[in-house]
């Protein structure tokens, strides 16, 4: 098979311009997944790609995208310069391209993967789900391995807050925005993500801001 690699990347680059959304963290996670569980069959084509997307196991939460679904977001995937096409054989095959684009380690590679198919986790959870993918030593190991990629200038996980009960604190990746730390939704409001919280603060703000400048205007006409 040969490869199309993606085009020169600018050494000031950032690693992830913008935001990802849910379909393209579960396609990176499973691609990441299946290279590191599952190497004599990866890289992967399309329909191999929608059934790792869709996989009912390991999976939080699980999703059913079409495969015109996973063929668009694989295309701004690509834009991005995050997966890139393998040509060969009767098919095309898609690899991701986080080893060059993020420069991860196989142990940085197998967080990942857990985070993007499943979300926020405590170091624990991690060490437990990561046997298929990196045979960590202990759950030091695996404490090491977040504190030194949050510790990066463009970090891609980072420590969330411990929650009244938690016993532990989770991790979780930084590459989605507000969805990452999504919480169940019997936590209600009070167990949303603070950056949702945020933004919702700031969005309530500006309405009454709004208001209170309208209300300036009548009174003074």
């Amino acid at each position: 098979m040969n490869y199309i690699p993606p085009l020169d990347e600018n050494a000031h680059e950032l690693r992830l311009p913008r935001s990802l959304d849910s379909h393209e963290i579960r396609i990176l996670g499973s691609l990441l997944e299946k290279q590191l569980a599952t190497p004599e069959y990866y890289p992967l084509t399309l329909n191999a790609l929608v059934a790792a997307t869709n996989q009912r196991s390991n999976r939080e939460p699980v999703m059913d995208l079409t495969e015109a679904e996973v063929g668009s977001a694989v295309e701004r995937l690509q834009e991005e310069k995050l997966v890139w096409k393998v040509l060969g054989g009767r098919a095309v095959h898609y690899d991701h391209n986080l080893d060059k684009k993020w420069h991860l380690e196989r142990r940085e590679k197998a967080v990942l993967a857990l985070f993007f198919l499943r979300g926020a986790q405590t170091a624990g959870e991690l060490r437990a789900r990561s046997d298929r993918l990196h045979p960590f030593d202990s759950i030091a190991e695996i404490d090491e391995t977040l504190r030194s990629m949050a510790s990066h200038s463009e970090p891609l996980v980072r420590e969330l807050p411990r929650q009244p009960g938690q016993k532990e604190t989770r991790w979780t990746h930084t590459t989605g925005g507000a969805a990452i730390e999504a919480r169940p939704s019997a936590e209600g409001e009070a167990g949303e993500p603070l950056a949702l919280r945020v933004r919702r603060l700031e969005e309530k703000v500006a309405t009454l801001l709004t208001e209170l400048r309208d209300l300036a205007k009548k009174l003074g006409e």
